[in-house]
């Protein structure tokens, strides 16, 4: 399968989902200039899957962990570089919590419309209660473009950091936490 970068949302977006619409209309409405990958046949939900798709985005591509504490009353969205480990005491520390874990695949979809593979910062557009907080590891902010799906993962977005960290968290009414995580 030949990957191709593209301007921008596909010229017909009738086939796809909602959410995944959704996505292109509000970049589109804040006039961000982003890249999209469609890759229909080979889904992204592992990072493995992602090699190809990193290569042709050329961006720093995140894990996206969707995280919650013991009790299930706060949930998170880590975005951290894909090639470190995740260590759930790590980062508890540096948020104060006694002990984080994966949070259920219906509270992803029901806070974020999306699901287990398809975790992005772009499900924040779904969030309209901000009940989940943006976790970021430092490393992400250093990067001129991120990539990330449409909520959807069948495509891959590429986007400038800025852009996102500046101009959509806002328009979506998130703001978020900077840890350092080290992954050792």
């Amino acid at each position: 399968m030949k990957l191709i970068l593209e301007k921008g949302s596909p010229a017909d977006i009738s086939g796809r989902l909602p959410k995944e619409q959704r996505c292109y209309q509000l970049l589109d409405e804040l006039g961000l200039e982003y890249y999209r990958c469609d890759h229909p046949d080979a889904n992204a939900d592992t990072m493995e899957a992602c090699l190809a798709i990193d290569a042709i985005l050329e961006a720093t591509v995140c894990k996206n962990l969707f995280l919650c504490n013991r009790q299930q009353t706060q949930f998170y969205l880590l975005m951290m570089p894909g090639e470190k480990v995740f260590k759930t005491k790590e980062l508890s520390g540096q948020l104060g919590c006694a002990r984080l874990s994966f949070g259920s695949p219906e509270k992803m979809e029901e806070y974020l419309d999306i699901t287990p593979g398809s975790v992005s910062v772009l499900g924040l557009m779904n969030d309209r209660e901000n009940r989940v907080q943006l976790i970021v590891d430092e490393d992400v902010l250093k990067g001129e473009y991120l990539g990330c799906h449409p909520c959807i993962n069948t495509s891959s977005l590429k986007l400038k950091t800025a852009d996102v960290f500046d101009t959509f968290l806002k328009a979506v009414h998130h703001d978020y936490i900077k840890v350092g995580l080290v992954g050792e």
